[in-house]
């Protein structure tokens, strides 16, 4: 296993000490590899050292200008930031550089709806979700993008779909009653928001939405 591997391993178990060194190592070893340098960045974001970890991300491109990852880790830290705009550049040019993960998907599509573009962001949302079925949260912000636009038959079936993946999904719930409330169909509105509160007994918009609901009867 290479150092980069090696590293990747060391973050996904959460020892990012160990990943830091890896990546160090293998920079030393390969000046030359943009890789390294997107994976240490990552590290040093992870800890919260995002101007460091910028840093390696610059790097990276100079290195290696279609270096796509490094455009994806930087629009994710802009992202973090609330600079949307300058985000969703980033998310854009990983993906005219090549990245056509779901992840660099579903962080453009996120990003436009905080942008209030949602219909530009619906399509960039439904592809992560085909591209990553058992994504719950992809699931569950396209469904949000589809309700937004009114597309609410569209918008139950996301959310039915994020619970079946994550039963503990407290907001999808609550989504879903919301839904049903549009519908006129109370009961069933009432039923999700109670499934809502029981996952997250402090959900102060299903609590809301259940007593006004409840009060209407």
């Amino acid at each position: 296993m290479d150092k980069n591997q090696l590293g990747v391993q060391y973050m996904q178990d959460g020892n990012l000490e160990e990943a830091a060194k890896a990546f160090n190592e293998a920079i030393q070893e390969n000046p030359n590899d943009p890789v390294a340098y997107i994976n240490f960045g990552n590290v040093l974001s992870a800890v919260g050292d995002d101007e460091k970890a910028l840093n390696f991300y610059q790097k990276a491109i100079e290195i290696d200008e279609n270096a796509a990852a490094a455009y994806y880790s930087i629009g994710t830290l802009l992202f973090s930031k609330d600079l949307f705009n300058e985000a969703k550049n980033m998310f854009e040019t990983a993906m005219k550089k090549g990245l056509q993960s779901s992840d660099n998907y579903f962080m453009l599509g996120l990003t436009l709806v905080q942008l209030n573009q949602g219909k530009f962001a619906l399509p960039y949302l439904q592809r992560s979700v085909e591209l990553n079925e058992a994504d719950a949260e992809a699931r569950f912000q396209y469904g949000l993008c589809l309700a937004q636009l009114e597309l609410i038959t569209e918008a139950v079936i996301q959310f039915e779909k994020c619970i079946e993946l994550d039963p503990e999904h407290s907001d999808a719930y609550y989504n879903l009653g919301v839904t049903y409330a549009f519908q006129e169909n109370a009961a069933k509105a009432i039923e999700m928001f109670n499934k809502a509160l029981d996952i997250q007994p402090d959900h102060l918009l299903a609590g809301h939405a259940k007593n006004l609901l409840e009060s209407n009867q």
